[in-house]
């Protein structure tokens, strides 16, 4: 069958980087970018990416504070390193290498967010991406909650040859599904190549389809070309994506179906309505996230 290949509409290195909190190092791809937007990536509304840092050795584990959150979810994957998160539901626990933290602040939650204790304390290379896929607005007021993914229960597909393998966060690649629960259609793999493997993809039309280069270096659709650290965004002409690994690669592929609806956001809230950002300030303000200690 012909392939029709989805057009790349842009080939983005990563802006300056940024702090957030005292621990984390990160390059915001979205919605700062101009050629995304607030709904170019839409359901995913941010993606603050880690790329490799030497993290000092630290006694006292750095991060980010107590914080609240309200009409999202937060992706955490990590690729190096290891964190430790708590929250106002009365989770916490520890985001090892290869693992995903998938929370839905939904309605509202407060958290926090370090630097493990023992990775703190020896120090080395961290490397993460965070996500904020947004929540359609009828399940914006969801109960918060939180799902643990382990790295041994994601699905995972490897080519006949060994080559290449895929991981399935959420979603599905060749009949096989990831464990993530999502409230809209999200598809969220890591792909792992060695050099001169092939891999393709799918994905409708209408889906918003990047990816982001973690390591190594891609030739996308038989034509372009893109290194470390570089994010792909795709346009929504055709279904079909192969990528080949120049050298050994591993490439973080996300594809949704948009959720076409208003977006209003600020700090910590990404809601419809100025009227509800205004809500969630008064309910965070008056208690009503619950509580946790810094």
């Amino acid at each position: 069958m012909e392939k029709h290949f989805k057009d790349i509409r842009a080939i983005l290195p990563p802006p300056h980087f940024h702090m957030v909190g005292d621990g984390f190092r990160v390059h915001n791809f979205f919605p700062s970018e101009p050629k995304i937007g607030l709904d170019g990536m839409s359901p995913f509304f941010l993606m603050d990416y880690g790329s490799k840092w030497n993290v000092p050795p630290s006694d006292i584990p750095k991060g980010v504070g107590v914080h609240p959150h309200r009409g999202f979810e937060t992706v955490t994957i990590a690729y190096h390193g290891r964190v430790a998160h708590h929250d106002s539901a009365g989770n916490s626990g520890v985001i090892y290498e290869g693992d995903v933290q998938w929370m839905t602040a939904g309605a509202g939650v407060l958290h926090k967010e370090y630097h493990e204790k023992e990775f703190s304390r020896k120090g080395g290379v961290f490397q993460m991406v965070q996500l904020w896929v947004n929540l359609p607005s009828k399940f914006k007021m969801t109960p918060a909650k939180y799902q643990a993914i382990e790295n041994k229960n994601m699905a995972q597909f490897s080519s006949g040859d060994g080559k290449s393998s895929v991981e399935i966060i959420a979603g599905e690649y060749n009949g096989l599904k990831g464990p993530a629960f999502t409230f809209s259609p999200v598809n969220l793999f890591n792909a792992k190549l060695s050099a001169g493997a092939k891999t393709e993809f799918s994905f409708r039309k209408e889906f918003n389809t990047g990816m982001l280069v973690i390591e190594g270096e891609l030739k996308i659709n038989n034509s372009k070309t893109a290194p470390e650290d570089n994010f792909i965004l795709f346009g929504h002409d055709g279904d079909d994506i192969i990528i080949e690994a120049v050298k050994d690669s591993i490439v973080l592929v996300l594809s949704g179906e948009p959720l076409r609806e208003p977006i209003s956001s600020y700090g910590p809230f990404v809601m419809n309505t100025q009227a509800e950002i205004k809500q969630a300030y008064d309910d965070y303000y008056n208690g009503k996230f619950g509580y946790l200690e810094d």
